[in-house]
């Protein structure tokens, strides 16, 4: 590992999606040396920096963040602090926060370092049974059916296996969607990724919604499709 974190700098560091045993050994070494840690949510991160026995102060940073808090943040760490950043679960800025924050400091010259860790949609292709070799993350659809038809239209001629987030809320709409656009393709859906009740289900698109549609569904979904053939 390297000897420690340097001033002025931003760590982004992933942490896990569900198993606490995925932490890194680096992710830990810099959560435990940062003057502090700025988070998605305080209470969430602090459960994870207690279980790690690290205590940090916790800075709240989230999409509604405004943009002067953006620039203290930043002009901050330009001063010579050390931070890490962290979501809720997985590696930051995949469909969370953080883009601001990281555009700002990169502006101002601050030293930005990425600790790698997981990543639910990484998971979920990799049980996919699909093609891994070429892929498209899209995270969330958009919640507007209209919008959502329009760009899943567009992606029907895709050549690459797609890979959507969606919520337990929508998950059966939006197979039945794509069932719609793009015609019954190999797909899978997966869930509580890490987690005691981790569940990967593969087939065709019309059985995933005839799986589900009677189900009580809970927990995020990753949707992994065919490409178009």
């Amino acid at each position: 590992m390297s000897a420690g974190v340097q001033p002025g700098a931003l760590y982004v560091v992933s942490t896990p999606i569900g198993n606490l045993g995925d932490i890194t050994l680096r992710a830990i070494q810099i959560l435990g040396q940062v003057d502090f840690v700025i988070c998605e949510d305080t209470r969430h991160s602090g459960k994870l920096l207690a279980h790690l026995k690290i205590k940090k102060p916790l800075r709240s940073f989230h999409d509604h963040t405004p943009d002067r808090q953006v620039r203290s943040l930043a002009e901050e760490l330009k001063g010579g602090s050390c931070a890490a950043f962290v979501t809720d679960a997985g590696t930051p800025l995949i469909s969370d926060p953080g883009f601001k924050l990281l555009r700002e400091a990169f502006r101002l010259g601050v030293r930005v370092e990425a600790i790698p860790g997981p990543s639910a949609f990484v998971n979920a292709l990799v049980l996919s049974g699909l093609p891994t070799h070429e892929f498209t993350f899209l995270g969330y659809l958009a919640q507007k059916v209209k919008k959502r038809n329009e760009t899943l239209q567009r992606l029907a001629s895709e050549q690459r296996t797609l890979i959507f987030y969606e919520s337990p809320y929508r998950v059966v709409a939006t197979l039945e969607a794509m069932l719609e656009f793009f015609g019954d393709r190999e797909a899978s859906v997966s869930r509580e990724m890490t987690k005691k009740f981790e569940e990967t289900i593969r087939g065709k698109l019309s059985e995933l919604v005839a799986r589900l549609k009677d189900r009580k569904i809970v927990g995020e979904w990753t949707i992994v499709v065919d490409r178009h053939r």
